[in-house]
């Protein structure tokens, strides 16, 4: 320091100003001559007419050495305060002169209040009567009167700006220098001499730049100050208003905004330039010294007599803790986290005007630390989790339902007192969950991480790494002594580098040095053991979501010590040691998503070795050494044990996605075992790389038999524990869906036992009491329904149990009718049951349920279609020539029959034949029908059953044909037991006595001789006649007649099913009733187009997605479609993401609810494509199972499928009176511009995706380009058909690959609807490449299913066909009558 520097602190520290003459007398005396002096003067003080006394300098200053004394004289006179008043007026010299300002002063202002600042630092100096309000009144009217002396003042010189701030200076140590005061007066007054000091200083630093001795003063002056709150909370708050000032002058506008209230901004000068705002930010920086010092007791305290004392003070624990709270807010600030603050500033000094912040409260994010309030200081939520604060409800996680929060706390008790509460959670509401607002992602501009470790990396890990209580013995060094008293300010600086690290970039290389240091405060702060700091843990935990997604070198050497600390917080239920500093269910939320980015690790990397750290020094023991493989078993038990005792909505959800990605991989793993295929390739690895990691050796019944624990867990809780929570019921139904997805070999029962549990459920929540009753229970009841169709589907062999499949048609009859039938009640009929069920929705997804059950012995279509009236018939273009060669009948009202009786084949003139085109609800099917006089067993091999031939490969998850034995009677016929009523008709010889029976017989017996012979007499004389006339006879020989060629098939046909009664044939204008079969009059205009119509309407859920690929830095459209175009563009490993989504289709022929081609192989469409062959102009991606058929497109910058996407989705969704013909839509597929407009922009707005689904999937490159991905470009369209909401109703899944081979995915869209959160994808979801495909597809169906749910304009495929039936007969029915309808039958069509 020099010498300047060294004479301005003895200044400072020597506690005395200017000593007036008047000293020299006794007390009595000086004080007369104050009073008899300042009573004139004090007189003409606020009058505007009034002149001043004095008029030479020897008057003023003989005046002022009486003023200064009077600044020391005792409080409880008026002297003091007029000599305050004349002193502050004066000071007004060089702001506004006036008439009461003595002349001399006028002429030399600058002079005279150099002067005056000095005698006014005599009011400040400590005395006994200091703690009183009229005390605290006088110093607040200098420190005004100085302020507006620096906000006002032009002819300020330099001498006078330094005498201001030595003056603020000198007066700040007089205050604060002392031992903590807590409370009262002083703590009023401390608040504002840091506020006025900082605030002058700044226009300082504007006006006159204070010189380097200043400078080193000013550092030196606050390190003295620092055990004060008042220094650390104005420090903070001028240092975050700079930072406001420099982030935006460093970054642009594009940047964040670091927004601060008004009031906070207003003491840097607006006109202040960006170089000096740097410079100064800077310097500010570094004026509070390294925070740590203050937990060092050589550093804190101004003299060696009051460090001990200083040092005992509860205060500086929480001092500590919110100068750590300041740089972690620079550190967000920098990363582009912040969130606006709209917290009303405080009034300090309401009657004088002066606004400064009296209070500087903080709310604490995860520690139990009484601090006051900054309304300046919000918390930041931290990355991808809400950081919980103290002093306010907790926050509570995002979810489907609405679960209210435990009320905000109105105080802020001591750690060890403090008891924040997690959210209760409400098992029946079902209104959205809301938590605080959501921290933001890190801004792509942001800063790099080594960036900011030079700035805050120091002071962050000496504050991270304190691990000693300087009160002990120097023995007792280790962390786990450290103080709680400290735990506050070294969980704040561990949490913030955490933050730090996992804001790191894609390509972003950091120091070894900062990456082993950051590792070393992890290894301390995870430690389990009890005497470990709780705190530490739990900031860790909250901040270290993503840790493992980030791509950091050597972070997996972590894994066993980041499973202890999970393990610790996730099973155990009460969690006491977190209580009273953290919310609960944050703390878990974090901890279950850390364990979700674990789990795919000892998979990826089964051979990695995890070694032990500083020989065990910092590690659990139970943590040891072995391979990453073995590691698996305890993760699936942290999983298991964290899902029973989890309260949490929102939590429970993630786990229950981390059960269905993880049973997938592990099931795709031995997969991929048995068929001796080598796991995928890796660009690099964390630790270790590809060449390092062997095959993992899954155990065979690994996957199957977690399979069934999974299965058992969930269904016992989701018909006990979760029956009443609609948000965990939905999840845990589409996890129970995916399951029955999963291929693994479990016992036949477990798949039985699910299903039960399934209709279980169902019963459970339609028998629930009508008030209970409403949309979101109904949309349960039909998403438990969908699940139940899933299983039915994907295991079919489950209806071959009698019980199970009686069970299973119970549930139909309870959604359909509302009531379940049972044994002991009176058998009721169909017509005669009163059909009341829980609602309409209900009712459709029971009739859905009822059409699987039908369809589920293997006739599911194939990919290729079905044949329609053109293919029966063997022509290529459907015309009404085709149609009326067909029969056209309605069964029941919901069943259209085509029927055609021209024989295709010479096999079928041998017997009659029929072809039977059927189409309902469920989708169209066809039959040959032919009539053999013999059983199937005695027939030549000449008469061979007809089997129609079928277009297309079986898609590879069509199920497989259930053989059907026939018999003519059931198999058990001769085990059931007798009753009476087989004895109702007696045998023909019991009818009659036996003597008359004998008789009879007899009779009959010489009636039938006696024809005998009478035959035999007449062919003799048959015989004998050519020998009387002498002529030979021919005796010809007896042939069958021949076979019947004209049979009236189809009259034989309805003939069989019964329907040719007068019963089902009643005149529409006789009955109400309608008949059981109706004719419909194919021959009128429009039939054939309707038939189309009802053709091109789904049988299944259609759904489409769309499918992006953004490489590194780009921004546009144009640059994202482009990557389509070539391979080159795109790496493998996407295209193999693509194989793996479905099968290649094309487009040209395709129509909606079915596809006329086969599939085709990848490889062989793509090409040297980059994917942008299945644009939808030629191919797409296509996958189809029984239930669902999703379409992936991949857009490019010359695809023209828009247009043709959007004028077949005008078809599908406008009425059907208004509907255009398909010749019309292809003739208006046709697009109109050019490529190269096309490429400009790509128009595909919300509504040319399906109505049911808006989801996009983006993989990108760097997953700080998230960010900037072009959304609105892409969704631009023209203003005719653009829509305000497309945006927000599109659902985003981003894909970013990372060295580790590992998936990370991040989700976007509008969290504001109920069931916008599906499975078994969330934000922080780690996959790997095996089941990344899978878990795709489901989240696609999922996500499109809520929506559905949601919607009151999605109705089911097999309603929508029902109306379009209904809509048919109510157009083209028939009008015959009765014999005119039999005589048709008996002519040719």
């Amino acid at each position: 320091m020099s010498s300047d520097s060294r004479a301005t602190d003895q200044s400072l520290s020597s506690g005395q100003g200017h000593v007036s003459v008047l000293s020299c007398f006794p007390p009595s005396v000086g004080r007369d001559v104050v009073v008899a002096t300042v009573k004139p003067l004090g007189a003409g003080l606020g009058k505007p007419d009034t002149h001043s006394l004095l008029h030479t300098d020897r008057q003023v200053k003989w005046t002022m050495e009486v003023l200064c004394y009077g600044l020391t004289l005792p409080l409880d006179g008026d002297a003091i305060k007029v000599c305050v008043d004349i002193y502050t007026d004066w000071l007004m010299a060089l702001v506004s002169p006036r008439d009461s300002i003595p002349p001399p002063i006028s002429r030399e202002p600058n002079l005279y209040v150099q002067k005056i600042l000095r005698h006014l630092y005599s009011l400040f100096i400590p005395r006994s009567e200091q703690v009183s309000l009229v005390y605290l009144s006088l110093c607040r009217q200098v420190l005004c009167a100085v302020q507006s002396l620096a906000r006002e003042s032009t002819l300020m010189s330099r001498d006078t700006w330094e005498t201001l701030l030595h003056f603020l200076l000198r007066i700040n140590h007089a205050i604060l220098a002392r031992p903590t005061t807590t409370g009262g007066v002083l703590k009023q007054l401390s608040d504002l001499s840091m506020a006025v000091l900082f605030e002058v200083w700044l226009l300082s630093c504007s006006r006159c730049f204070p010189s380097r001795s200043l400078w080193l003063t000013g550092k030196q002056m606050l390190s003295r100050w620092r055990h004060q709150p008042a220094v650390v909370e104005q420090w903070s708050r001028v240092i975050i208003t700079l930072t406001s000032r420099l982030l935006l002058s460093t970054f642009g506008p594009t940047f964040p905004h670091f927004k601060i209230p008004d009031e906070d901004a207003a003491p840097i000068p607006a006109d202040m330039d960006d170089v000096r705002v740097s410079h100064i930010w800077f310097r500010f920086l570094h004026l509070f010294s390294n925070p740590v010092d203050v937990s060092r007791q050589l550093v804190v305290g101004s003299t060696s007599s009051s460090q001990e004392e200083v040092f005992r003070d509860s205060q500086l624990p929480n001092i500590f803790f919110r100068a750590m709270r300041g740089v972690s807010m620079l550190v967000d600030a920098f990363l582009g986290v912040t969130v606006v603050n709209k917290e009303p500033t405080e009034q300090l000094l309401p009657h004088t005007g002066l606004t400064t912040r009296l209070h500087f409260r903080d709310r604490l994010p995860s520690l139990g630390v009484a601090v006051t309030r900054n309304p300046f200081r919000d918390r930041f939520p931290s990355h991808g989790l809400s950081r919980p604060r103290s002093g306010s409800a907790p926050p509570t996680p995002v979810n489907i339902l609405s679960m209210p929060s435990a009320p905000p706390s109105t105080t802020t008790p001591l750690p060890h007192n403090r008891r924040l509460k997690p959210a209760n959670v409400s098992k029946t509401t079902s209104k959205p969950l809301t938590r605080s607002t959501p921290r933001p992602f890190p801004s792509p501009l942001r800063c790099n991480v080594d960036s900011l470790l030079h700035l805050f990396g120091c002071w962050l890990f000496d504050a991270a790494l304190t691990n000693r209580d300087p009160a002990l013995p120097a023995a007792h060094c280790d962390v786990t002594v450290m103080p709680d008293r400290w735990v506050a300010g070294r969980a704040e600086a561990c949490g913030t580098l955490c933050r730090i690290f996992t804001c790191k970039k894609t390509a972003e290389d950091i120091l070894n040095v900062y990456l082993s240091r950051f590792y070393l405060v992890l290894l301390q702060g995870l430690q389990v053991l009890e005497e470990a700091c709780s705190p530490v843990l739990a900031a860790i935990l909250l901040n270290s979501t993503c840790l493992f997604c980030c791509d950091l070198r050597g972070v997996n050497l972590l894994l066993p010590s980041f499973i202890s600390a999970v393990e610790n917080v996730l099973l155990n239920r009460e969690l006491l040691r977190f209580k009273s500093s953290v919310s609960l269910v944050d703390l878990r939320q974090a901890s279950i998503l850390i364990l979700l980015s674990l789990l795919p690790l000892p998979l990826q990397f089964p051979s990695v070795q995890s070694a032990l750290s500083l020989d065990r020094q910092f590690s659990g023991a139970d943590v040891t050494a072995g391979s990453f493989s073995s590691l698996m078993p305890r993760l699936i038990s942290v999983l298991i044990g964290a899902l029973h005792t989890e309260t949490d909505a929102s939590n429970t959800h993630i786990i229950l996605v981390a059960m269905l990605s993880t049973i997938q991989d592990l099931a795709a793993g031995q997969t991929q075992q048995c068929d001796g295929a080598s796991r995928p390739g890796q660009t690099g690895g964390t630790c270790g790389t590809g060449a390092n990691r062997s095959t993992s050796t899954i155990p065979s019944d690994t996957a199957g038999s977690l399979w069934v624990q999974f299965v058992r867990l969930l269904t016992q809780r989701l018909t006990a524990q979760w029956r009443n929570d609609s948000a965990v019921c939905l999840s845990a139904l589409e996890v129970l869906g995916g399951l029955a997805k999963v291929e693994v070999s479990v016992e036949e029962s477990e798949r039985r036992r699910a299903l039960t549990s399934i209709c279980s459920y169902i019963v459970f929540q339609c028998s629930r009491p009508p008030p209970l009753h409403s949309r979101d229970l109904h949309s349960i009841i039909v998403a438990a329904f969908y699940c139940l169709n899933v299983w039915l589907t994907q295991h079919p062999a489950i209806l071959d149990q009698q019980e199970c499949l009686l069970e299973v048609l119970e549930i139909v009859e309870l959604g359909i009718s509302g009531s379940k039938s049972t044994q002991e009640q009176e058998v009721t009929c169909k017509e005669e049951k009163k059909l009341n069920p829980a609602s309409l929705r209900v009712k459709e997804a029971a009739e859905a349920t009822l059409t699987c059950i039908m369809q589920v012995s293997g006739t599911f279509p194939f990919l290729g279609g079905l044949p329609d009236e053109d293919a029966l018939i063997g022509c290529y273009t459907m015309s009404d020539s085709s149609v009326k060669k067909f029969r056209y009948f309605v069964v029941d009202s919901s069943v259209i029959m085509a029927t055609l009786e021209q024989p295709q084949g010479p096999e079928e003139g041998l017997c009659p034949s029929l072809r039977v085109l059927v189409r309902g609800p469920s989708g169209r099917r066809t039959w040959t029908l032919q009539l053999h006089r013999q059983p199937r067993e005695g027939r030549t091999h000449s008469q061979q059953t007809l089997i129609p031939e079928h277009s297309g490969i079986a898609q590879e998850d069509a199920r497989m044909r259930c053989g059907v034995k026939h018999q003519l009677c059931p198999e058990d016929i001769d085990r059931i037991p007798s009753v009476k009523a087989d004895l109702s008709v007696p045998a023909l010889h019991r009818t009659v006595p036996e003597e008359v029976w004998i008789k009879f017989l007899l009779s009959q017996m010489q009636q039938q001789l006696e024809r005998l012979q009478a035959a035999f007499r007449g062919q003799q004389q048959i015989e004998a006649q050519p020998r009387v006339s002498r002529r030979s006879a021919v005796m010809t020989t007896c042939r069958p007649p021949p076979p019947a060629t004209n049979f009236q098939t189809a009259r034989l046909f309805l003939s069989h099913l019964g329907l040719l009664t007068p019963e089902t044939l009643k005149d529409p204008g006789t009955s109400s009733v309608p008949a059981q079969l109706v004719s419909l009059d194919s021959s009128l205009p429009g039939f054939l187009e309707r038939l189309r119509c009802l053709d091109q309407l789904p049988s299944r859920h259609c759904d489409s997605t769309f499918i992006f690929y953004m490489r590194a830095g780009q921004k546009t459209a144009t640059e994202i479609l482009r990557n389509m175009e070539s391979s080159c563009s795109v790496p493998p490993h996407f295209l193999d993401f693509l194989s793996s989504l479905g099968q290649p289709v094309e487009a040209g022929r395709r129509q909606v609810g079915g596809v006329s081609t086969s599939s085709l192989e990848f490889s062989a469409v793509l090409g040297d494509s980059g994917g942008g062959v299945f644009n939808g102009e030629r191919f797409v991606l296509m996958y189809v199972d029984a239930l669902t058929e999703i379409t992936f497109i991949v857009p490019s910058s010359s695809s023209h499928m828009v247009e043709r996407l959007k004028s077949s989705e005008e078809a599908l969704t406008e009425p059907p009176s208004n509907r255009h013909s398909p010749s019309e839509l292809r003739k208006n597929s046709v697009p109109q511009s050019s490529p190269a407009k096309d490429t400009k922009s790509f128009h595909f707005a919300s509504s040319l995706v399906s109505s049911e689904s808006k989801l996009l999937i983006v993989w990108v490159e760097h997953f700080e380009d998230i960010e900037s991905f072009p959304l609105s470009d892409l969704l631009s369209q023209d203003t005719k058909t653009e829509t305000p909401t497309s945006v927000s109703n599109i659902q985003l899944v981003f894909i970013h690959p990372l060295k580790s081979g590992l998936y990370r995915i991040r989700l976007h869209g509008n969290t504001n609807s109920k069931f916008s959160f599906s499975v078994p994808l969330v934000n922080g979801s780690v996959v790997s490449k095996r089941s990344l495909g899978f878990l795709v597809r489901e989240m696609v169906i999922n996500c499109c299913h809520r929506r559905r749910l949601e919607s009151d304009s999605a109705p089911p495929p097999h309603v929508r066909r029902k109306h379009m039936i209904s809509d048919i007969i109510h157009r083209y029915r028939s009008h015959r009558s009765e014999p005119t309808f039999y005589s048709s039958l008996f002519q040719d069509p």
